[in-house]
């Protein structure tokens, strides 16, 4: 009798055994998480974390509130449609948070998401006013330095403690004596000067080898530079001092007309320092009648600096070497205005305002070749610009017969795009991101209230405003000695007085109504 033959089991069939196995610890496991899910201890965590989120959610829909009430930009029905919702959704979550297990999950997940999204709004918010906080700015900054020759042994203020330092006297005394403290201050001794009438004289000194060392403003090298060939190339800064002013900033009441400068800088680095402004538009803004009138001045004018420079003339340009607030005294009295506000850009500003918005549409005149920013080129006609064809777009003179008044327009029509794309509802609603975007690349002298105002103001109506433009005449060309300047002949423009009293009375028909 034969006994039977046992056979191992195959691969497969060893294989379908450990998968049975796996299957079955998976079903186990299943089984004992849908008991948990089903114990009254898992309920209780349920019902603890809801009402703990529900807390939260209570908690962080007040500061919501809290923060859109502080910021002030949001009109009361936004304000009131906002505090409904939440209202309207805390009332929810404590309703489910009464009912059955399942109804808490759902409660749970509800004010976490509300909680969530409490936090992200407060905290974009928050951004917003800190950003306004930031770019709100009361004060000037000149950057003082002390300058050797290039290849001057001395390599920092120590080692020319001894040297004979240039001092000019013609302008800007108060900050220069404030350098010559701090130097005496960090060599521990009295220095040597001497003196000269302007910054060229001052330089011209330097590379004659009268003095070791000279002290000027560095907003006044773009001057120098432009009377002394090769000048940047044959020297070096040993010693920077920075001297901050406060500017005396004015308000105006709700709903009231203002004027406001947009002042250009011939810079790309801090916007703080003083420096020349090669963009003068003066906006005047009624909140009543919507519109806006743009008044483009060429920077060549050749203008009194009231307080800076005792009546003799110099270039427009030149009123932002003593800051932004001379730049404005200058134009406050070529037309008879007050000018409340500022907003101060540079070259950077441009291409990161445009860019933050995504773009603007303006009319060129003429297809061109940008002269002053190699590799754009623009066609004729309406066009969609980016960041660096939009600032290349104001740049541009050399392309138009109308020279400088053709790019007076051109900035116009780019200031006119950017503020018809911010006062949108879609970017005012999301102002936080776009500012934040914006940090560091302006300055203005617009408090926050009034800024929260106007966006207020916009959000509740969104009205359509008329925008107007206007430029000072071309005046006539000369070449005559400037405060900035010294005994130096520079090129300038003699103002057209008929045009400039016709800008001012427009101004002050859009500010009084008439207009």
């Amino acid at each position: 009798m034969r006994r039977p033959v046992r056979r191992r089991p195959s691969g497969s069939s060893a294989a379908s055994a450990r998968g049975r196995q796996a299957v079955s610890s998976i079903s186990a496991a299943g089984a004992g998480a849908l008991s948990f899910l089903k114990s009254k201890r898992f309920r209780r965590i349920l019902s603890t974390a809801a009402v703990v989120a529900f807390i939260f959610q209570i908690i962080f829909s007040a500061v919501l509130l809290f923060t859109i009430n502080s910021t002030r930009m949001l009109p009361w029905k936004y304000v009131v449609l906002i505090a409904a919702l939440l209202l309207g959704l805390a009332a929810v979550a404590f309703v489910l948070l009464g009912r059955r297990w399942r109804s808490r999950i759902v409660a749970l997940v509800l004010s976490l998401v509300v909680m969530i999204g409490s936090i992200w709004g407060a905290g974009t918010l928050r951004k917003t006013l800190n950003v306004l906080g930031t770019s709100e700015v009361s004060y000037k900054t000149d950057d003082m330095i002390a300058v050797v020759l290039a290849d001057d042994a001395a390599e920092n203020i120590l080692d020319a403690g001894n040297y004979i330092f240039g001092i000019q006297t013609g302008m800007d005394e108060s900050n220069t004596q404030a350098m010559r403290e701090d130097i005496e201050g960090q060599v521990g001794a009295t220095i040597q000067v001497r003196e000269y009438a302007s910054p060229v004289e001052e330089a011209e000194a330097l590379l004659n080898g009268e003095v070791g060392a000279i002290i000027y403003n560095q907003a006044y090298e773009p001057l120098i530079e432009e009377a002394v060939e090769g000048y940047g190339e044959r020297v070096k800064v040993i010693h920077n001092y920075g001297i901050q002013t406060e500017i005396e900033t004015e308000t105006v009441q709700q709903g009231e007309p203002f004027n406001i400068l947009i002042s250009g800088i011939d810079v790309r680095g801090s916007i703080d320092q003083t420096s020349r402004s090669d963009v003068n538009i003066i906006v005047t803004v009624n909140p009543n009648t919507k519109k806006i009138l743009m008044t483009t001045t060429p920077r060549d004018y050749y203008l009194e600096i009231p307080g800076v420079s005792g009546g003799m003339r110099d270039k427009l340009t030149h009123a932002g070497l003593y800051g932004v607030d001379a730049s404005m005294a200058t134009l406050e009295k070529a037309y008879g205005i007050e000018i409340t506000y500022y907003v101060r850009v540079n070259f950077t500003t441009l291409v990161d305002v445009v860019d933050a918005l995504g773009g603007v549409d303006v009319y060129v005149p003429q297809a061109f070749d940008a002269f002053t920013d190699s590799g754009v080129h623009l066609e004729a006609g309406q066009q969609h610009l980016n960041g660096r064809q939009a600032l290349a777009f104001c740049r541009e003179r050399y392309s138009f017969a109308d020279g400088d008044n053709q790019r007076g327009k051109d900035q116009e029509a780019v200031l006119k795009a950017i503020l018809q794309k911010m006062m949108s509802p879609g970017v005012l609603l999301n102002i936080g991101d776009l500012l934040k975007s914006l940090k560091g690349t302006f300055s203005t002298s617009l408090p926050e209230d009034k800024i929260a105002e106007l966006v207020n103001m916009q959000l509740s109506d969104n009205a359509t405003w008329s925008f107007m433009r206007q430029e000072a005449g071309k005046g006539e060309g000369d070449m005559q000695p400037t405060y900035s300047g010294g005994s130096m002949r520079l090129s300038i423009t003699w103002p057209d007085e008929d045009s400039m009293k016709e800008n001012a009375a427009r101004i002050q028909a859009v500010l009084n109504d008439r207009l």
